[in-house]
Formats: structure tokens, C-alpha cells, sequence
């Protein structure tokens, strides 16, 4: 038998592909071969990001299978992408399993185990179905996750209804050591409007019933950070942070081209000067907070570097999204207004809050700390991580 072999599969955002590569890449540090699963929108984005140089071809195989959406569909649309998603990739998936199995002449290509995203939990079923091992990835806080497996006992509770929608609006806790939330910010409560927060809702608790599939679930996060989420959840086991400056070389999971551009820029900026601002792939903003935001960091009179996506408004690409002279003046827990909106001296006053608090920044160093200790060779993530191979080796059961 060659080496173990490793299909992956994130879930199609930015923020879960970058996580599930990192493990994969540190999967291919222990010998492992990596068949890497994007959709095929992803994929070629991918690919189109990569550099001739990057030798990803030589570590981990880049496939693709179709994601249920028309090329011109909206991927922001989590309702569309979810529903779709779960009609068509199954099979696509099945299918792309077999071909490899067929392939197989001299057990070199054996599938050894199947890692799917934590929001991808209909592959487990098919790795469960077709007699192969299998692993959930998760790639935030296991408090989130701890969170989206309580959902029963949250509606048994009477915090929200068969349809997630909140009854009433109150602080919870998890567990008496677990930090207080609001019900407001219930990750499914905070996306479109009520039909669309019904249908994530669904696809949750249709995937929590996969997860329960797994052989294992791993987290992209460690013990130190939150050992009350991980005592509450003994099942989940830390691997994290997976760091790209834990190894060399570039991760071959980004969307979009490196713009090293501000590079130059940031190297004249005093040490811990530089406000840095980005919202992930998905977060769409009207023009009017879109104008706020700009405002607001223009105010503080500080330097930042603010990650602007082609789509994060609407309308980023009209000359008139940004307020007038704004690019020639700057270059490129908030209070809202009656409407809704941030206001820029929301936004000033919070950042200033923040950067003149010396307790912030003795907070996050403290984190940091927590978090580089359990990748560490003592640490548990490092102990879990070694585990795991072990058994995806076949070395433990």
C-alpha cells in the first residue's frame, strides 16, 4: 500500500478553503496525498490566483466538481449556493470517488479517509455509504460549533422555535463558563431576511445530523482559547491555528491574485500604526454604510489598509462609491443609527477606543500566546493533530 490518501472537501467560501488547505498541507508534511475538492466556480479562481512558480501540483491534486449554480449565479446568495449544493454535489462527488477507486491498480491511490468541511456533512454520509473513513473539519471557534449542536436544546428551551426564528431576545450561555450571547447574533438570525435565515437554518440541522457521522471532528482552534467550549464538547478535538507562517511558501487556496502592492507602503508606517480592515468574501454593503465606513476610518487620522472586493458593494466599481475626493485624500461592537447604519463617528470613536486602551493590546498578545502555545510540541493541538494521522494511518482505531 502507497500513501494514505486524503480527499478534502470545503465549504465554497474563502474563509473555510484557506483552513482546510492549511491542514491539508500539513497532512502532505506527514506523507499524505491530498485530493483537493473546490467547486468548479472556486477552482478556477484558484487556479487563476496561482503563479506559475507555485509548485501546488507537486503536493496536493486541485479537482473540481460543479456546485449546482449557473456561472452567472450570485455565490452570495447562501440560500441559493446552500440548497443547490446539497441537490448536486453529492453525486458529482460520488462520482469523482469512483474514478478514482477504478483507477486504482496498485492500492497507490486508495482513499484512506474523507475530510469534509463541518458545513459539508453530506460527504461524510457518502464516505460512511462507500466504507471509508471520515473526518469533520471545522474551521472557526468551537464555541460556534458548539453553538449550531445545541440547536435542540435551544429550542427545547424555548430560545427559538422549530423554524430558529428567536422568541425573544436575551442573553444566553451555553455553559455556566461559556462567554454570554446575545440571541440577536444566532449565526442563522443574522443572514437576509426570514425565508432566507429559515433555509440556513434548515441546511444546519440537516447538517448536524452528517456530523454525527464522523469518525472524527477536528477544530481550527486550540484548548487554551476555549477551554470551556472544549470540556463541553469533549468530541471536538483542537489542531489549531493552522498558521501559512507555521511552513514556507504560499497556501494554494486563495480566490483571488496577491497584491503585494502595499507592501512598499506598509514598511514606512510606524510598528503597530496601521489599522487593517477587510470583511471576508461574503459581507455585502450598501452604498450608504460603504461611505460610513471610508469616512469613519478617514477620521481617526490614522494609517489603515482597507481590503476592498471587486463586489463588496453593489456598486464598488462606479466612480461614485467612494465619497467625492476620497481616494485622492487617503488613497486606499458599533452603534447604528435609526436606519441601521454605523455612522463614521461611531466608527472613529470605536477605533480610537481601541487603540488608545493599552488593555486591548495586552489582551491580544495574551491570545496570541494561548494560541501559538497549543501548536506547540507540548501543546494539545499538536498531541491531536499526531493522533490523527495516527489513525488516519490505520494505526489507531
Amino acid at each position: 500500500m502507497g500513501n494514505p490518501h486524503v480527499i478534502a472537501i470545503p465549504y465554497p467560501a474563502q474563509g473555510h478553503v484557506l483552513p482546510l488547505m492549511e491542514f491539508a498541507l500539513s497532512l502532505v508534511n506527514q506523507g499524505f496525498k491530498v485530493t483537493f475538492v473546490n467547486t468548479e466556480f472556486n477552482h478556477k479562481r484558484v487556479m487563476k490566483a496561482l503563479s506559475e512558480q507555485d509548485n501546488v501540483h507537486d503536493l496536493i491534486h486541485l479537482v473540481s466538481v460543479p456546485d449546482g449554480l449557473e456561472p452567472w449565479e450570485d455565490r452570495n446568495d447562501l440560500a441559493k449556493l446552500s440548497t443547490a449544493m446539497v441537490e448536486v454535489m453529492p453525486g458529482k462527488l460520488q462520482e469523482l470517488i469512483q474514478k478514482i477507486k477504478d483507477n486504482d491498480d496498485d492500492d497507490d491511490d486508495e482513499i484512506t479517509c474523507i475530510i469534509a468541511d463541518g458545513s459539508m456533512g453530506w460527504a461524510l454520509e457518502i464516505a460512511k455509504n462507500m466504507g471509508i473513513k471520515r473526518a469533520a473539519f471545522w474551521p472557526a471557534s468551537a464555541a460556534l460549533l458548539g453553538l449550531v449542536r445545541s440547536i435542540p436544546k435551544l429550542i427545547a428551551d424555548g430560545i427559538i422555535n422549530n423554524d430558529g426564528r428567536v422568541m425573544t431576545n436575551q442573553m444566553i450561555q451555553l455553559s455556566p463558563t461559556m462567554p454570554p450571547m446575545n440571541t440577536s447574533n444566532l449565526v442563522w438570525a443574522c443572514i437576509g431576511d426570514l425565508p432566507t435565515q429559515k433555509i440556513i437554518f434548515d441546511f444546519i440541522v440537516g447538517n448536524n445530523k452528517s456530523l454525527e457521522l464522523a469518525n472524527w471532528m477536528v477544530c481550527n482552534s486550540t484548548y487554551e482559547l476555549e477551554p470551556a467550549a472544549f470540556t463541553l464538547f469533549p468530541d471536538i478535538s483542537p489542531i489549531g491555528p493552522l498558521l501559512a507562517s507555521t511552513r514556507l511558501g504560499k497556501s494554494p487556496g486563495y480566490f483571488w491574485p496577491e497584491d503585494s502592492t502595499c507592501l512598499k507602503w506598509l514598511n514606512q508606517q510606524q510598528p503597530h500604526s496601521v489599522i487593517y480592515v477587510a470583511f471576508g468574501s461574503f459581507t455585502i454593503f450598501d452604498k450608504k454604510q460603504f461611505r460610513e465606513l471610508a469616512l469613519g476610518l478617514e477620521l481617526t487620522n490614522m494609517p489603515f489598509l482597507w481590503v476592498v472586493r471587486p463586489d463588496l458593494t453593489s456598486e464598488t466599481n462606479d466612480d461614485d462609491v467612494y465619497p467625492k475626493g476620497y481616494i485622492e485624500r487617503v488613497g486606499l461592537g458599533f452603534n447604528r443609527d435609526d436606519n441601521g447604519i454605523i455612522c463614521r463617528e461611531e466608527i472613529k470613536n470605536r477605533v480610537e477606543q481601541l487603540l488608545g486602551d493599552e488593555s486591548f493590546k495586552a489582551k491580544a498578545l495574551d491570545l496570541k500566546e494561548k494560541a501559538m502555545n497549543g501548536i506547540k510540541k507540548s501543546g494539545d493541538s499538536h498531541k491531536s493533530f499526531n493522533n490523527f494521522v495516527e489513525w488516519t494511518k490505520g494505526k489507531e482505531k
